[in-house]
């Protein structure tokens, strides 16, 4: 075959591999959080282990994201606990298994909120900082150095009518956004210390596997150069989500084409790992999800508005996480919403503070009628919407009385989050299928020996885009990561001798 040839949708046949550049027990494909974490479990088990990065550097998606990771459960952990703040195993769990919707894995979130205090004292060994302090305000993630932040719809219908309210989003400690980086920079060091191999701009092409698709290796382009590499113990593939690959994202998540303008991605996620093990019988499930981000706030006034849409009516509790707001407007009519706004609380939104305010007006009328929307439902929305929350009260989305404000004012005005004015960011959720352990499952169930997976290659804790809450894809990624090194590591060797 020629090196031109090999592809991640086709994987390399045992018999065909004409030489073994390298031999390892673990080889991980990505070194973002997934992968680290799979390497430093791994190694510390003994497994010697070799990362192949695709980019120049670690850190992948996992580095510019804002550094939050979703824990609590066990009581609460000790910034929780430090904060005044109690979070039982039930109330995370049923939070949890809300937040995943219909597709959520209940082995997978049953271990992962029994064990979610155990990792934060493990991530702090590896010298994640977390400072301990907490945010009371409604923020996207902190622009201080404190920690502890709402970053999900914990407060918000329906989920505080089933699971007691906490917060869980757990920043690492860095002033200013983007944290991300300080955790993959602590657990970069780590992986340095552990001795794991590391090989930059090294791009895997296709696995190596047998006749019956069990996974062996993997064909890997370093410097121009095709290599063969053999993992004795397994593959763990970590090599980010799709939202890169515009064609994949078209035929699997065609919605979602949306938001590939603005990727939350370091560039590479372009479904390679997936494809890699779908290439090997490796089933892929809820594909079609995806989270989108269209911050609102802060400041966390706007909270107190209200989204309509063309027809003048509301849509969604506007006290919900961001993410969930957003996915709401983009399936409105036209993708168009509005955020209705009185001079009281009248503010721009700090992360997009050129957007558009598309109406100025003295009544709601003169907003209805520059907005262009069906005469009177706009003014009925408000009218109702302020006599209700006079009383404190919201009974037809439920937003929690801590936001509801009459939007009584003037003047007045809208804020457009119309889809040509306010452009949305995202990523996709859909990936390989996996036990808790990382082992990749192909459609009936059954396991892809030598083949595990972990992050956002993928489908994890959040599955989806309606229940996402901020960390919980670090969290998914770094957990299920270690979960994959800790089972890799105590697998036997491939039963076929070395060529």
């Amino acid at each position: 075959m020629s090196e031109t040839a090999y592809s991640p949708s086709h994987p390399c046949r045992f018999d065909q591999v004409p030489r073994w550049d390298g031999t390892t027990d673990v080889i991980v494909i990505g070194f973002g959080i997934a992968g680290a974490c799979a390497a430093l479990e791994a190694s510390s088990a003994g497994a010697a282990v070799t990362i192949f990065e695709v980019a120049a550097a670690s850190g992948g998606s996992s580095a510019l994201s804002g550094g939050e990771i979703y824990l609590g459960g066990n009581g609460g952990t000790p910034v929780q606990q430090q904060n005044g703040f109690t979070d039982s195993t039930e109330d995370f769990y049923t939070y949890l298994m809300m937040a995943g919707g219909p597709g959520a894995d209940a082995a997978r979130v049953r271990l992962y909120a029994d064990s979610a205090l155990a990792h934060y004292h493990w991530l702090v060994e590896q010298g994640v900082p977390f400072k301990g302090t907490y945010v009371a305000e409604k923020v996207v993630e902190p622009l201080t150095d404190d920690t502890l932040v709402w970053s999900g719809s914990e407060a918000a219908w329906p989920f505080c009518e089933k699971a007691k309210p906490a917060p869980r989003g757990h920043a690492a400690q860095m002033k200013g956004m983007g944290a991300g980086k300080i955790i993959m920079e602590k657990l970069a060091a780590r992986v340095a210390a552990c001795n794991v191999a590391v090989e930059y701009n090294a791009r895997a092409l296709a696995l190596i596997a047998d006749a019956a698709n069990r996974v062996h290796g993997v064909v890997v382009r370093i410097d121009g150069v095709t290599r063969f590499y053999r993992a004795r113990k397994g593959v763990i593939l970590c090599a980010g989500g799709f939202i890169c690959n515009i064609e994949m994202v078209r035929r699997y998540a065609p919605d979602a084409e949306r938001v590939t303008q603005i990727p939350v991605s370091a560039g590479n996620d372009d479904g390679s790992g997936i494809r890699m093990g779908m290439s090997v019988g490796a089933a892929a499930v809820h594909m079609d999800e995806y989270m989108v981000v269209k911050p609102f706030f802060p400041p966390e006034c706007l909270v107190k508005g209200i989204f309509v849409n063309v027809y003048g009516q509301r849509f969604i509790n506007e006290d919900a996480y961001h993410g969930r707001v957003a996915r709401y407007i983009l399936r409105q009519p036209e993708g168009k919403a509005w955020l209705l706004l009185d001079n009281a609380i009248f503010a721009r939104p700090t992360l997009f503070p050129n957007v558009e305010v598309a109406a100025v007006g003295d009544t709601w009328a003169e907003i209805e009628n520059e907005l262009g929307l069906p005469v009177g439902e706009l003014v009925h929305t408000v009218d109702s919407y302020n006599r209700h929350a006079e009383q404190g009260v919201d009974p037809l989305l439920h937003k929690t009385a801590k936001w509801l404000k009459p939007l009584v004012e003037a003047p007045f005005a809208a804020i457009s989050y119309c889809e040509n004015d306010y452009p949305a960011a995202g990523f996709t959720l859909g990936g390989l299928a996996t036990l808790p352990t990382g082992q990749v499952l192909d459609p009936a169930g059954g396991l892809i020996p030598g083949l595990y997976a972990a992050g956002r290659t993928t489908c994890g804790l959040p599955s989806w885009g309606e229940g996402y809450s901020s960390g919980m894809s670090l969290g998914d990624a770094s957990f299920f990561g270690r979960q994959a090194g800790i089972h890799v590591a105590k697998s036997a060797p491939t039963d076929i001798s070395d060529k």
